[in-house]
């Protein structure tokens, strides 16, 4: 178990109740442990920014349950999954926003001409973010561009890949009335974070990196390309260990280092919806940036876009969907004591953020809950119940 509890910077003072809060903190460390020993995951990490400073940040258990003793550390780095989603395409979207490259009502076959003519060719770039295209949640894309690799080994990966993809979700119907309601949709982000590469002229890995994760010293925040860790650049940290996702039965071995999501292995580990990986600190790096947008600070995002993004007011009836971020509802993973001014996302691996911009809080989950089977939900009552428990020990509310 490696906990450390410390101000963001050396010379930043901690606030009266924080340093309470350090030997207070027993409860959330009891709750991750607790976790650990019922089989909720091998092991985790867990963060808790307050007004700026860190003030709770451990790693409790094992990268696996199966033949390894190595221990979690704060630097191990995990398949984010659907965090992918916010931290990548909804981020990149909003800065290409900012720069007027697209606006929020543009449709998607402006942008991506491949979509003209079918049914999901007149959503827009709000509705996606919304997941209220009409779109279904998800598709097993990855089946049919295995069948092709069949037959021209490398197609998977490859943009002509991509492009199937494209075609495949042009020709999906529409399962309800575009903007009606919400329907998480994997589908929806694949088509945006194509939809970041057209805009941008660049792949999206190399445009988040280069426009966001550099910026903001986010490594080892990186997409790990198809079938190499080699991407990642924390092959350079000898501290830093990845931890083991599914014994998956389609690739047919162990799952380290390559991305857990079948379609987004299969479009090549780069994707909308999948594909990230990171430590607690990447992604506090990337969080940090919307918190100071909502706090009206300078930085990479500016307090307009923040608010626009995170503000669930989108027009659709009966959603907790702001744009790319999930807000506070009633059964809620962030549980029951953040402000309805929060927003945050999960990941399917065991991944969480949330971030509330009234009390300044920012939490950050990193499991593996996925390892070895995804048969293993038991984190779905875990999520809820750690927030709460921070927000009591902490916040004391």
């Amino acid at each position: 178990m490696e906990r450390r509890i410390r101000s963001r910077s050396p010379s930043a003072p901690l606030h009266h109740r924080s340093i309470a809060v350090m030997a207070m903190s027993n409860p959330i460390q009891s709750a991750l442990q607790a976790a650990v020993d019922d089989g909720t995951f091998p092991g985790a990490v867990l963060a808790v920014r307050l007004r700026g400073d860190i003030v709770f940040e451990s790693a409790v258990g094992r990268l696996s349950r199966q033949g390894t003793e190595e221990a979690v550390t704060l630097q191990t780095c995990y398949d984010l999954a659907s965090l992918t989603k916010v931290l990548a395409t909804t981020t990149a979207l909003a800065l290409l926003m900012q720069r007027e490259l697209v606006k929020l009502d543009d449709r998607i076959d402006e942008i991506l001409h491949e979509l003209r003519n079918s049914t999901i060719g007149a959503a827009t770039v709000r509705q996606l973010l919304t997941h209220s295209s009409g779109l279904p949640g998800w598709r097993p894309f990855y089946e049919r561009l295995a069948a092709v690799e069949a037959t021209q080994p490398g197609f998977m990966g490859s943009p002509a890949a991509r492009e199937a993809v494209l075609g495949y979700i042009a020709k999906e119907e529409l399962i309800y009335e575009r903007g009606s309601r919400s329907l998480y949709s994997d589908l929806g982000f694949m088509l945006l974070g194509c939809a970041v590469e057209r805009l941008s002229g660049e792949a999206l890995d190399q445009f988040c990196s280069g426009h966001i994760y550099e910026p903001l010293d986010a490594r080892p925040l990186a997409y790990a390309r198809r079938g190499s860790i080699s991407d990642l650049s924390i092959r350079h940290d000898a501290e830093c260990r990845i931890a083991p996702t599914e014994e998956d039965p389609w690739r047919g071995r162990m799952l380290c280092g390559e991305v857990h999501d079948e379609n987004a292995y299969s479009l090549g580990g780069v994707a909308g919806h999948a594909g990230l990986f990171g430590t607690v600190r990447s992604v506090l790096a990337v969080a940090q940036a919307w918190m100071d947008g909502r706090r009206k600070k300078p930085g990479l995002l500016t307090p307009d876009i923040v608010k626009t993004f995170t503000a669930n007011r989108q027009g659709v009836p009966n959603s907790s969907w702001a744009l790319g971020w999930d807000t506070p509802s009633v059964r809620s993973s962030s549980g029951t004591r953040f402000s309805p001014e929060s927003f945050g996302h999960l990941g399917f691996t065991g991944t969480s953020l949330w971030i509330d911009p009234v009390k300044e809080l920012e939490v950050v989950l990193l499991s593996n809950r996925v390892h070895p089977t995804r048969r293993n939900e038991q984190i779905r009552v875990f999520r809820p119940h750690i927030h709460d428990v921070i927000c009591r020990e902490l916040l004391k509310n």
